[in-house]
């Protein structure tokens, strides 16, 4: 993938007037967004790029430690013991979101309305609530109306609304971009080469907003009651809908050039390698017994996701621990494997993440035979993506059926599964929250070592939310939530709290 620099929008500039410099102080290998002035052809990349490349890449980037994908070498790095940057607000999803990935979707939407194109509204909407979904479930309440809508003048003080709404304008977005997809243009979505995600197919995007859907409906299994009740039925009908097979999987494909910028960002090369040392010690663990067997039954994901240590063996760094002296060759680095390769991609959203959302729906609806179905579907999806010969996943699947089996299969095998197939996707916080960090639900899960004591005083206390950023709150602290680290990190999110 070649990312291409464009101009910023004559707004955005007028903006730097309004707000301190680091506010736009961001890696220079990212997309910025460009002017109205060309036609929908023309922006469509630089839309899908910064959706992944600014805004998924800093999703990512500081729950890496939270998730524990990923161990930094030295002990009680901030994202991992939740302190310093994250209880000052110096963390810079949401700069990348409103800055750069949203006035994109806000440009493709407003150009396809001009030139009459309804498949760029349609493509800007998706993109818009994926960006928007990633980003309220990271902070909770967050800017929604009062965002660059590329013709009204730039709010730099707008009202934050509910993530309730929030959701309620995802559903929205992706309900009336299926629709618009179905309507003629004159435009083909990849007519000049833009659609980096696609390839101009409209169902494959349609697909693409599906399994977006089934995504955040499945958030809700807390909700009882109100339009945004937890529904399974509805889930599994968009799951039905959604990515059927790994050739539709969304994905952004590096290339592993001379360029920074066309390296997957967590690999050696890439801008977000610094970020990811160490594979964990209990992700690797996890890999080294999967099934959580008495006797342990060793995923064949293993080798091919974690690369091996320099003096042999798969071994993690515990989350929050650092090296403690010990020697990094003694560690599987985090840079080299089948996700963090110079040419690894990106994935947004994947067939068997969509298989284990209709399992889990499923499972919550009473419907175990069809659960355990999907279960292991997904888990046949997964290996497939990552290249695992058809012996290796067919011994692994018998081996389930053998050891599990539908009478002893529930939450947490689902769980387990989804968390390995989502490496590097901030969806996984959002799963760990859902699941209450249960150890019961994820085998073996321990917060961080050296964790920030002070806030988080207790065992059973886990980091909830983000701060938001520092310089949101200077210019626009009247409109803001508490921010409060004590309030911020500890307090769930809407979608949290059972009603």
């Amino acid at each position: 993938m070649k990312l291409y620099k464009y101009l910023f929008a004559i707004s955005i500039i007028a903006f730097t007037t309004s707000c301190s410099e680091d506010y736009f102080d961001v890696n220079g290998s990212v997309t910025a967004p460009t002017t109205t002035s060309l036609a929908p052809q023309y922006r469509i990349q630089g839309a899908i790029e910064n959706t992944v490349a600014t805004a998924q890449y800093r999703g990512a980037r500081e729950v890496l430690g939270v998730v524990q994908y990923g161990s930094q070498n030295t002990a009680a790095y901030y994202s991992e013991s939740w302190n310093t940057f994250l209880t000052t607000g110096s963390y810079f999803l949401w700069q990348n979101a409103y800055v750069y990935a949203l006035p994109n979707t806000a440009d493709l939407i407003y150009l396809g309305k001009q030139y009459n194109a309804p498949n760029y509204e349609a493509v800007g909407k998706i993109l818009r609530a994926y960006i928007l979904g990633m980003t309220t479930d990271q902070y909770g309440d967050i800017v929604l109306d009062e965002t660059y809508d590329s013709e009204s003048s730039l709010n730099i003080t707008p009202k934050f609304q509910t993530q309730q709404e929030v959701y309620s304008r995802i559903i929205q977005l992706l309900d009336e971009a299926i629709v618009q997809l179905d309507e003629a243009s004159p435009i083909g979505l990849n007519d000049e080469g833009g659609d980096v995600l696609y390839g101009g197919d409209h169902e494959k995007w349609k697909k693409f907003a599906y399994s977006i859907k089934a995504r955040y409906l499945n958030h809700l299994n807390k909700k009882s009651s109100g339009e945004l009740a937890y529904n399974p039925q509805a889930i599994i009908e968009a799951a039905e809908k959604g990515i059927s097979s790994n050739d539709l999987n969304a994905l952004i494909q590096y290339g592993g050039g001379e360029m920074e910028n066309d390296n997957q960002p967590f690999s050696e090369s890439g801008y977000g390698s610094s970020r990811f040392d160490y594979f964990s010690d209990f992700f690797v663990e996890l890999l080294k017994n999967s099934l959580d067997l008495e006797t342990p039954y060793e995923d064949p994901r293993l080798t091919i996701i974690v690369p091996e240590a320099v003096n042999g063996g798969y071994h993690g760094v515990v989350t929050g621990r650092g090296l403690n002296g010990e020697s990094g060759d003694d560690f599987s680095l985090g840079n080299g494997g089948f996700y963090t390769q110079p040419n690894s991609s990106t994935y947004m959203m994947t067939f068997s993440e969509v298989k284990f959302i209709e399992a889990e729906a499923k499972f919550r609806s009473g419907d175990k035979s069809g659960a355990y179905a999907d279960y292991k579907i997904g888990i046949r999806a997964d290996m497939e993506k990552l290249g695992v010969g058809s012996d290796e996943i067919n011994a692994y699947i018998q081996k389930i059926d053998a050891t599990i089996g539908e009478s002893n299969f529930g939450l947490s095998e689902i769980m387990i599964q989804k968390y390995i197939a989502n490496v590097l996707n901030p969806e996984t916080w959002v799963d760990m929250r859902r699941m209450d960090y249960s150890s019961d639900i994820y085998p073996g899960l321990k917060r961080p070592e050296n964790v920030n004591l002070s806030i988080f005083p207790n065992d059973n206390d886990w980091i909830q939310a983000m701060m938001y950023e520092y310089n949101e709150e200077d210019r626009n602290y009247e409109n803001m939530p508490n921010n409060d680290p004590y309030i911020r990190l500890t307090t769930p999110l809407w979608w949290n709290v059972a009603d």
